[in-house]
């Protein structure tokens, strides 16, 4: 058995809206502008589904987003800045969700993705399966 897919948008990307970048006094948040800018740079693409959160806990490191899709490896990313991160993050989307497990090679991903990583976890493994 393994997780179903959603066929529109296999891909999601979570944006942490509640991220403040420090010294910012903006009424809206810098997490919130990322996600604007994001969606507005994705329009409708149908590979990647943007999904705004309250608090991805990378608050030492605003602004912060994430990767997943089901079978995927699933990367967190921080100090991204929220006027210039989001072609980077579009185009790390899309190299995401063209990649089988997630896994984006070194060389593809912009210095501000290798930089930002805060964390990358192992796909998500159902009970009674082993990986």
């Amino acid at each position: 058995m393994s997780i179903p897919t959603d066929p529109v948008h296999p891909t999601t990307l979570y944006v942490c809206v509640t991220c403040r970048a420090e010294g910012d006094t903006s009424e809206v948040r810098a997490g919130r502008r990322l996600h604007d800018a994001l969606a507005a740079e994705l329009g409708g693409d149908p590979a990647v589904r943007i999904v705004p959160v309250e608090c991805l806990s990378a608050c030492r490191r605003p602004c912060a987003a994430s990767l997943t899709a089901p079978n995927k490896w699933t990367y967190v990313y921080g100090d991204l800045p929220a006027e210039s991160a989001a072609p980077v993050l579009v185009e790390t989307a899309r190299l995401y969700a063209d990649a089988p497990d997630g896994l984006i090679p070194w060389k593809l991903r912009a210095d501000a993705i290798k930089k930002g990583s805060v964390a990358r976890v192992p796909p998500f493994a159902l009970p009674g399966h082993t990986a």
